[in-house]
Parts: C-alpha cells; structure tokens; sequence
C-alpha cells in the first residue's frame, strides 16, 4: 500500500474537498441530472450528456481523494529536528550561475504550489535535495540543463 506524504495542512485541505464533493457537488449533480431527465428524450439531451459527464468527474474525484486521505502520512514539519534536509523542510537555496536566492518548502504532491514556494516531495530539485545538509553543493537536472545550487539554511516551521 502506497503512503502518501503530506503537512497537516495538506490533509485537511484534502478532507474539506472530499466533504464539499460528497455534501455539495454530487447532490447538486444529482438534481441537474434529474433536472435534466426531465425534459425528455434522453437520446439527444446535452443537459443531461454533460451531467452524466460531471458525475463521472465527480466520482473519478472521490476515489483519488478517498485513496490519498486513507493513505496519508501525515507529518508535521516543526516537530522535526534534523539538520538534514526531510519531508517538510523549509530550504534557502542560492543557485550558484545567478546569485539568485529562493526559498522552498517540501510538500506532498498535493500541495505544491511554486508560486508560494512549494515543491512536491516528488520534484526533481527536493529529490534533489533530500538527505543533504547546509552548505552542501546539489545538482538538479530541469529542462533548460544543469542548475547548481548550494543550500544556505534548513528550517523546520
């Protein structure tokens, strides 16, 4: 059985689209396909097409999220103490071409969000990164080549 890596923060946000799915979505697909039945001929109805289109989308939905909630490894970054980077990590990166400074989180896959500066645990630079410490040189292959950067500070918060 796969575990599925996430922050608190992570899960509950899977739980609150897994309960508006099942307590809001699918009812209201129920009555637009209801709804939409009720004009007739179902041979030719769109209505009634795309309602049975969403219920599918809907229920494709659920299975993924009842699979990664029943699954989840939860892990809390702060009660982390390491110096390594792990799961949850908070890392300052100097990528070594530019000068340029960025700051990470390492989160599950379906957190990341890049804009705010958080990467999925399965992206090549936090594979990357995992198990190194500060002031180690790490090398990650993107598709514009060979980026270097050295890892400034690890945090846990």
């Amino acid at each position: 059985m796969k575990r599925y890596p996430m922050t608190p923060a992570g899960y509950k946000k899977l739980k609150e689209e897994l309960e508006r799915i099942e307590q809001v979505e699918i009812p209201e697909n129920i009555r637009e396909i209801e709804e939409a039945r009720a004009h007739g001929d179902l041979r030719e109805n769109a209505e009634y097409d795309t309602a049975k289109e969403r219920q599918a989308q809907l229920h494709i939905r659920l299975q993924y999220l009842t699979e990664r909630i029943n699954n989840a490894e939860v892990i809390e970054p702060s009660g982390i103490n390491s110096d390594r980077v792990l799961f949850g990590a908070t890392v300052t990166l100097e990528n070594l071409d530019t000068g340029e400074q960025v700051t990470y989180q390492i989160v599950g896959e379906d957190e990341s969000d890049l804009k705010n500066g958080r990467i999925s645990v399965q992206a090549p630079i936090a594979r990357a990164l995992i198990g190194k410490y500060e002031g180690d040189i790490v090398e990650v292959k993107v598709p514009a080549g060979l980026r270097e950067y050295e890892i400034l500070k690890i945090e846990y918060k």
